[in-house]
């Protein structure tokens, strides 16, 4: 099968719906939280699966939050994944280490 990312975790449609970027972050990463621990209750590799998701978040016009907003975003979801196993880190399009 080809590199494809296996989820697009959306927080898009939360911000256009009126939400603040604290709560978008919010909102997104507890949806990123539930579909790794679905995926770890189907028996599925995790280290396999969640190297391939994505996030799709909205950017508005304040540059400064939205900047904060990313990097807390790619924070807070290492902090997540790093207890489930180092290689989770490694995804393509958002290769940081903390």
């Amino acid at each position: 099968m080809p590199k494809w990312n296996t989820i697009s975790i959306s927080g898009y449609h939360i911000r256009e719906a009126g939400s603040t970027a604290v709560q978008e972050l919010a909102f997104t990463l507890a949806n990123g939280k539930a579909y790794l621990q679905a995926a770890m209750e189907k028996g599925l590799d995790i280290n396999v699966f969640a190297k391939r998701l994505s996030f799709f978040f909205n950017a508005h016009n304040h540059l400064f939050e939205e900047v904060a907003k990313f990097r807390a975003a790619r924070r807070m979801w290492a902090n997540i994944t790093s207890a489930l196993g180092p290689r989770i880190l490694m995804r393509r399009n958002c290769g940081f280490i903390p």
